[in-house]
């Protein structure tokens, strides 16, 4: 893994980019300032073999958690987990019968050597998906920089709806539509492009795919289902609005009763998500993989925040359910040296070990990367890298697109010789 300063810069990429759905490229900055998410120019390299090593670990670790899951399900952990009564039995149903289930991201900790090191699992609401699948691959195309990019995520997300929606069709009788919802309350218009993308790959694997505003959704009181706008009854819903939200919503009962009776909506992602989507995890995989000499390399150590070694001055701090780095805090010889601001924390945290992310400096001063490796299906897909110019990567951060076995023109590399 290497960063490349000099890349090429595309002529008027700006507009190209935001015509390919990153309308919420400009990052305003806390002092008014205004400055590019994407990074134009500068990327990553890495070789083939070196992907290859990185699928291989994010497939084990995707295992990793199919175990942890099983693992709090069957010692019963969710007051440990910090997940609410309410939504338990919804898990357990959704754990057994595997609804459909598209995708999710890993965030690693990776310098090039050695295995990567789990940061967390955006296991149900993930972005960062059109920059991902749609700017970057574009990108490497127009530039032809490199001999590939790690990038099926278009054909796997086609193939993951073609094969989750069949399989839901045989199982009902039912032919379904598919609303994909977004909240009013993001107004950046991510959540609206990822939406819009996402309805895409439902189109292409061949359903009808409907645009909806969460704050739209109707429940009839009459037969306690929910419907759209038009009227029309919500067969399949893909919501890009965490589980942990909607559980305390105003509706969150009626929806955990609606999924769980014949004919009712089907989320996407699943109520069992949310084993996943908490930081909990992070404790629950530590204790059953920490001292495995193999599988514990691609971990950090981790804790439960009341359960942390008395010996640790050094560590990283995470709310249960915090968001784009929300509320962490890195705690240096047992004083708090770098905290975010949030709303999080009250639900609880968890510690685990501090590993600074690596450094590629530049021209502009630390570079400091973390892999988003995504998952579509059960199944590694693809790469995304976000970089801070801090500890913490939050959502200040650049989005800087990568390429497979890149090698410099040659009149490059005798410039450099």
């Amino acid at each position: 893994m290497r960063r490349i300063e000099g890349g090429a810069v595309r002529p008027g990429w700006e507009a190209e980019i935001e015509a390919q759905g990153l309308v919420f490229n400009r990052t305003h900055l806390p002092g008014g300032e205004v400055r590019s998410y994407w990074r134009e120019g500068p990327f990553y390299d890495f070789s083939l073999a070196e992907v290859q090593r990185l699928e291989g670990w994010v497939a084990q670790l995707f295992e990793m958690c199919v175990a942890a899951g099983e693992y709090v399900l069957e010692h019963d952990l969710f007051d440990r987990m910090g997940i609410p009564p309410i939504a338990r039995p919804e898990i357990r149903r959704t754990w057994e019968a595997e609804p459909p289930s598209v995708y999710g991201r890993f965030d690693l900790r990776y310098d090039g050597h050695g295995p990567p090191r789990l940061l967390e699992f955006n296991a149900d609401t993930p972005t960062g998906l059109v920059e991902s699948a749609v700017t970057q691959w574009n990108w490497h195309l127009f530039t032809g920089q490199g001999s590939d990019q790690w990038n099926a995520l278009h054909e796997r997300l086609v193939t993951a709806w073609k094969r989750n929606l069949l399989r839901w069709e045989r199982r009902t009788g039912v032919r379904p539509r598919v609303h994909l919802a977004w909240t009013a309350e993001e107004t950046s218009g991510e959540d609206r492009m990822t939406v819009a993308y996402l309805m895409d790959t439902v189109v292409q694997a061949g359903y009808e795919a409907i645009e909806l505003i969460v704050e739209d959704i109707a429940l009839d009181p009459n037969d306690g289902r929910f419907y759209d706008p038009q009227g029309r009854h919500l067969d399949v819903v893909f919501k890009l609005y965490p589980w942990e939200w909607l559980v305390e919503d105003e509706f969150g009962p009626a929806v955990l009763a609606d999924a769980a009776r014949p004919g009712g909506t089907t989320w996407v992602e699943p109520a069992y998500k949310m084993l996943w989507s908490t930081k909990a995890l992070l404790p629950v995989l530590w204790q059953l993989f920490g001292s495995d000499p193999v599988l514990g390399e691609l971990l950090l150590p981790a804790y439960f925040a009341d359960e942390m070694p008395s010996s640790w001055r050094t560590y990283v701090r995470k709310p249960l359910w915090g968001r784009e780095g929300a509320n962490v805090a890195i705690v240096r010889d047992g004083a708090v040296a770098v905290e975010l601001p949030g709303r999080y924390g009250i639900e609880g945290y968890v510690v685990q070990e501090y590993a600074p992310l690596p450094d590629f400096p530049g021209v502009d001063g630390p570079h400091r990367p973390v892999l988003g490796a995504w998952v579509v299906d059960g199944e590694p897909a693809g790469l995304g890298i976000r970089e801070s110019d801090g500890p913490i990567t939050d959502n200040l951060s650049w989005f800087v697109p990568h390429t497979i076995d890149f090698a410099a023109p040659e009149a490059d590399r005798r410039r450099r010789s």
